[in-house]
């Protein structure tokens, strides 16, 4: 059951908020949530830089590109610290675990943000399917996935590098770019990666995996 509700009666549909007025309030909604990360990355909320990031992937990725797509943009890692990882056994079952129930959690959070700015059930729904990992087939999804994929390259990959062994780097790298489509391989290609990041993207690339 969704974890949120709409309007139903007539009056209320014939009452609803115009997408003009809906995006502000969700966008206004998810980077008050997004800004109390505790975690802080050049000065501001990790949450807010990493939503930046994704967000200005989207036109990229995804077209037509409107509101409703760059705002799940911002919602792809929508308070993960909310569920700390350290909260499960440090193994693969723990950690898969871990990832079912911050996405599902990550879901409801966005419909329900979703739905108090107005926005109708099947969008609210489809958010929710999207950002919980849920809507395999649907463009969006696949959008987002690259969106990650490509921040954590450009961004994150050095220092992931820095505290595992190459073998292990090289295999994220190869699951990595197996998540990806042909759009995020492109535009992964093109990015001005840290050399020592980009010699890794190679080995990964090149190697069995």
């Amino acid at each position: 059951m969704l974890g949120y509700s709409v309007p139903r009666r007539r009056e209320d549909v014939l009452m609803a908020p115009s997408d003009d007025s809906i995006w502000p309030a969700l966008r206004s909604a998810i980077d008050h949530a997004q800004s109390q990360d505790p975690e802080q990355e050049n000065g501001q909320p990790a949450a807010l830089l990493y939503a930046d990031r994704v967000e200005s992937w989207m036109p990229k990725l995804i077209e037509p590109c409107g509101d409703f797509e760059r705002l799940a943009g911002r919602c792809q890692h929508l308070e993960r610290w909310a569920i700390p990882r350290a909260d499960y056994p440090m193994d693969r079952p723990g950690y898969l675990r871990w990832r079912r129930d911050l996405g599902a959690r990550q879901g409801e959070r966005a419909a329900e943000m979703a739905a108090d700015a107005g926005l109708d059930a099947e969008r609210c729904e489809r958010l929710q399917k999207v950002i919980s990992k849920r809507a395999k087939g649907d463009a969006l999804a696949q959008a987002l996935e690259d969106a990650a994929c490509l921040v954590f390259l450009e961004h994150h990959a050095l220092a992931f590098a820095g505290g595992h062994s190459e073998e292990k780097v090289i295999a994220i790298l190869q699951k990595t770019w197996g998540k990806m489509s042909e759009r995020g391989h492109e535009l992964a290609l093109s990015l001005d990666l840290h050399p020592a990041v980009g010699a890794l993207v190679t080995k990964a690339l090149t190697s069995e995996s």
